[in-house]
């Protein structure tokens, strides 16, 4: 018979809040081998993931799987525990930086798993992945594990929390994790419901020193960019939605990660106001363009998984029609209630594009792991009309090619691809060609700029690839998509 729980239902008499992590973690009973997880809604802010690994490897442990629903560059510290053997797998759907080029490299003991933020949700509901115990950074917390990343309240005097807005990716870690320990810098008085993880997903509560630098949350891949190509670009896609026949009254939207797939709200904004076009919603991961959107008039609802920028996480603590989601609600494919189903148009980034409309965002030219699948493969599925920015050349290295390096987003989901060079409609897509045609929008075969690119900068070199499997890229319905292999960068 299980014991009913008879303390008073006080903040100071709460079992949850802890002296310490490593209290934490042993009564969680973690085991060598396990897999445990985190969140990267801090990005390049994040101080949690390195921090909880040494204290792990401090204690012992062995053969760990760290599946977090990203690695950036802040994240090089975890080869050291790599190399010592205290982790043997990683889990996420990106890695960028000396940590990326360890595991392209081989560091890594078994294959690093890829997965889009659709496919890992998908994967924690149906027990494919399973989650020992999650490490969830929270901006703000009560003493019973109520976590937001955002306070939504009247804080006590000098309490300052790190914000970091939705807590979209942590909240199905929260979930179905076995055990959940949050970490947070700001305790709050309970009840801190609305936002968040709820208490009944936390088991332990840990005050810390610092979670993350809220600052850091737009570097690199979510900065606002002033390069003169990607905003022709961007400019060019904009034009592209405008007459695709989706841009309407009621349309729905998402923009990528990137400078130009992120530029082209700023230019979709003077079309809106022109043609008078409002959008029911925008989704995914929100920026400072999006809420001035939104603020504006031009954009109903935000749907918000993840905070780019701390305009938008202080649009989501205020704004009763900015909406926290969780990744199954945004991207799951197994849900027919995903938002993805209900969307009408997606611009995404891309790293290469080849012939047969094919995309890689996760390797570089030179084989070397360096991107994020993110939520590139969901959306480009779901939307209505799919557009891949890109330009024809990345320096002096085509980005449109024959075949790309990693395919990460089949090229049935992909509509259009803008490049500063010419524009391409997939031949599936054959009323998007027309449509264009007839506003003087002339598109061009995916073939001809790649030939155009070979011609300026030469037919790229065979990479010299090794014989090992480092990674695997899994589709967002679990199965297997292609191989990513070993590669020599020194």
């Amino acid at each position: 018979m299980k014991e009913i729980a008879t303390f008073k239902n006080k903040e100071s008499s709460s079992p949850k809040l802890l002296k310490s992590l490593e209290e934490a973690i042993a009564k969680c009973n973690l085991k060598d081998g396990a897999t445990i997880s985190f969140h990267h809604h801090f990005r390049e802010g994040d101080l949690i993931i390195n921090a909880v690994m040494d204290v792990l490897a401090a204690m012992g442990y062995k053969g760990l799987t760290v599946a977090s629903s990203s690695f950036s560059e802040i994240n090089a510290p975890l080869l050291k525990h790599i190399k010592s053997g205290v982790i043997t797998g990683l889990e996420g759907s990106g890695c960028r930086g000396e940590l990326a080029k360890g595991i392209s490299a081989g560091l890594l003991a078994k294959p690093m798993i890829f997965r889009s933020h659709g496919g890992r949700a998908a994967a924690l509901a149906e027990g494919t992945l399973k989650i020992d115990l999650a490490f969830i950074a929270a901006s703000v917390s009560d003493s019973f594990g109520n976590a937001a990343g955002v306070y939504q309240g009247q804080l006590p005097q000098g309490v300052s929390p790190s914000y970091c807005g939705s807590l979209g990716y942590a909240k199905v870690d929260a979930r179905y994790a076995k055990k959940t320990i949050v970490l947070t810098n700001t305790i709050v008085p309970y009840p801190n419901v609305g936002l968040g993880i709820a208490e009944n997903d936390v088991d332990y509560v840990v005050l810390v020193d610092q979670v993350g630098n809220p600052d850091k949350i737009s570097a690199g891949a979510t900065r606002t960019t002033q390069n003169p190509k990607d905003l022709f670009i961007a400019k060019k896609a904009a034009a592209v939605i405008a007459h695709s026949g989706f841009f309407y009254n009621g349309f729905s939207l998402q923009t990528g990660t990137g400078g130009a797939a992120l530029a082209v709200t700023r230019f979709l904004r003077d079309m809106m106001k022109a043609g008078e076009v409002k959008a029911r919603f925008a989704l995914g991961g929100i920026t400072a363009a999006m809420v001035q959107l939104h603020e504006e008039g031009y954009i109903e609802k935000l749907m918000d998984v993840q905070d780019f920028d701390t305009t938008a996480i202080a649009s989501l603590a205020k704004n009763s029609n900015h909406f926290e989601i969780d990744a199954n609600q945004y991207a799951n494919p197994f849900d027919s209630g995903a938002l993805i189903h209900q969307l009408d148009v997606v611009v995404l980034s891309a790293l290469e594009v080849d012939e047969e409309f094919n995309v890689n965002v996760l390797t570089g030219s030179d084989g070397i792991i360096r991107g994020a699948i993110g939520g590139h493969p969901d959306t480009a599925a779901g939307a209505a009309l799919t557009v891949v920015v890109t330009p024809l050349l990345r320096g002096r290295i085509p980005a449109v090619v024959e075949r790309v390096t990693t395919l990460c987003t089949l090229g049935d989901y992909v509509d259009i691809v803008v490049t500063d060079r010419g524009i391409a409609v997939n031949p599936r897509r054959p009323e998007l060609a027309a449509r264009l045609e007839r506003v003087g929008i002339e598109a061009v075969p995916l073939q001809y700029l790649r030939h155009l690119a070979e011609k300026i900068a030469g037919e790229p070199e065979p990479l010299p690839f090794g014989p090992r499997v480092i990674a695997q890229v899994m589709a967002p319905d679990g199965n297997l998509l292609d191989d990513i292999f070993e590669i020599d960068y020194e």
